[in-house]
């Protein structure tokens, strides 16, 4: 049963219940979410807790002292709502739309100086690569 749903074989995860297995996985995303927000609380960086936390869950399971069989359950899910996650954040911005409106004009400005700026470096870059001999 193990190997074909990507246990290790022998794992104790393996012989948990499905349900088992994504509270296990959640909370152990949850947990290290939580962690980094402490330590983004503590130390106080301009970080969100959740990247910090995700961060370390990353080392955590290249030092392989996560397991990804314990979060594949939870990530499985989450994934599969992952749109749905979206919603809160896109009826912000839809709310917040009249209010770009008028900001409009800063919002062209940094455009045209983004696209000018841009120009500019790529006529300098052009200019200080050109290969000895070359044509110019």
């Amino acid at each position: 049963m193990a190997p074909e749903l990507g246990f290790p074989e022998g794992s104790v995860t393996a012989r948990l219940p499905a349900p088992a297995r994504f509270v296990l996985g959640a909370g152990i995303l949850t947990g290290f979410a939580a962690l980094g927000e402490g330590l983004v609380a503590w130390a106080g960086w301009p970080l969100p807790g959740p990247v910090v936390g995700m961060a370390l869950l990353w080392a955590a399971l290249g030092l392989r002292v996560v397991r990804l069989h314990w979060l594949r359950e939870a990530a499985d899910g989450l994934l599969g709502v992952l749109g749905l996650l979206f919603v809160p954040a896109t009826v912000g911005v839809i709310q917040f739309l009249s209010a770009g409106a008028a900001w409009g004009a800063w919002l062209l400005v940094l455009v045209a100086g983004l696209l000018v700026g841009a120009g500019v470096a790529g006529v300098v870059a052009a200019r200080l690569v050109r290969p000895e001999g070359g044509p110019g």
